[in-house]
This record gives C-alpha cells, structure tokens and sequence, in this order.
C-alpha cells in the first residue's frame, strides 16, 4: 500500500517557498481549488497514471470472450470506472476543507488508492475496445461537491461518508464478480484488488471515528448510485 501522498504536498508549501522574516504564506482554499481542477482534469482526460502495477498483469494473450459477454463485462467495468470517478472525487471534496490532518491524510491516501481503481477500470475498457461513461464530468462535480458539504458536517460525518461509500461498491463488486464468466480472469483479478482495498477503506473509516449515517442519507446514496450505474452500464 503506497505511503506515499502527493496531494499532502500542498500542506508543505508554504515551508518551500521564499518568504520575509516574519511572514509565511499559507495554502488558501482557493489554491486547492485550483489543484483540484487540475487533478479532475486528468480523471476526466483518462490520463491520471495508478501508483501500483494492474493486478492483471500485461495482455498477451486474445481475448476468449464472445461479443455478448465483450459488450457486458465492458458494460459492468464502465460502471466501476465511474464509482472509482465518484469516490475519489467525493473523498478530496472532504478532505479539501477537512481541518484534521490525520483524516484528511486517510481521505487523499483512499483517494490515491480509487485513482489505481480507475486506471485500471480504464485500462480493461479500452481492451475490450469499450470506454468511460460520458457523463464522468457531472458525476465527477456532483461527487466532489457532495464530499466539500459533507465535510461541514465534523469528521465522524466525513468518515461515515466513506464508510457508506465504501459499503456500497463492496456490493456492487460482489454482484459483478458473481456476473463474470469463468474465463474473464483479466476482468476478475481487477475486481478482486479493487474489492480487497475497499473494504480495507471501510474498516479504516470505521476504526477512526466514522457514525452511522441516518437511514435517509443511506437510501438517497443507493438512489444516485442507481441512477448512476444504471446510465454508466449503456451510455
């Protein structure tokens, strides 16, 4: 798992730039907006690069798959795709006003972690000369919008958010993985890496503070996440 944290950078930036006796400028949440923008504009662009190798390895083999089950696993990964672009872009709206270090450092590490998903999401959609869903960027804004409100709500909120999440695309891995053909072994080991880390994500939530959201906040995430998978599976 990468310790590694890129977005933390920031926090550091006022200690690396040049400064009067006295004086010390900090990052403003205007600077992270804008770090943001670009951030989102590689997710969007397909060009954000995974800081782990894909758990399926290199294609050196054709594909065995006939074209009903092409068109359907494309089908499945285009919807993780677009919950890997939700998730991430849900857990840096949080963690861009969150005053805790600590969680706000969990926030860009699960972040980082959900960029790997997408890539690799990614990397299997264009195998299966498929892609992304088009409606990546509304998704995308709506997620990262929801994620700065949820962030006012104080950090077992926040945390309870990325539970939820999490518990959520467990699910819908779960579904996928029963849905795959047998010899999708590409598609499979993806998903497996992608299961084992979410649920790494929610225990981590939940041994740091998170609160049980209220039952209506609960059904309102199941119905955008409907809607979502539903459009993301054909368009």
């Amino acid at each position: 798992m990468s310790t590694h944290n890129p977005e933390l950078e920031m926090s550091n930036l006022a200690t690396t730039q040049p400064a009067r006796p006295g004086f010390m400028r900090q990052p403003s949440v205007l600077d992270g907006l804008f770090t943001e923008v670009g951030r989102a504009l590689d997710v969007l662009s397909r060009s954000a690069q995974a800081s782990r190798p894909n758990p399926a390895g290199k294609n050196r083999e054709p594909e065995v798959l006939d074209q009903h089950e092409a068109k359907h696993i494309a089908g499945l990964m285009r919807v993780n795709h677009v919950g890997e672009v939700c998730a991430q872009a849900l857990y840096r709206g949080q963690a861009l006003l969150c005053k805790d270090e600590h969680i706000r450092g969990l926030l860009y590490e699960a972040a980082v972690e959900e960029v790997d998903h997408l890539v690799w999401c990614d990397d299997r959609l264009k195998e299966l000369n498929s892609r992304p869903s088009i409606f990546n960027p509304f998704w995308y804004a709506a997620s990262f919008g929801l994620g700065m409100v949820a962030s006012r709500a104080g950090v077992p909120y926040n945390l309870g958010f990325m539970a939820e999440t999490e518990r959520q695309v467990e699910q819908h891995l779960d579904s996928h993985l029963e849905q795959l053909p047998e010899k999708d072994g590409r598609t499979r080991a993806i998903l497996e890496q992608m299961r084992e880390d979410e649920i790494h994500h929610r225990i981590t939530a939940e041994e740091n503070g998170a609160t049980n959201l209220p039952p209506p906040i609960k059904l309102a995430m199941r119905f955008m996440s409907k809607v979502m998978t539903t459009t993301a599976y054909r368009i």
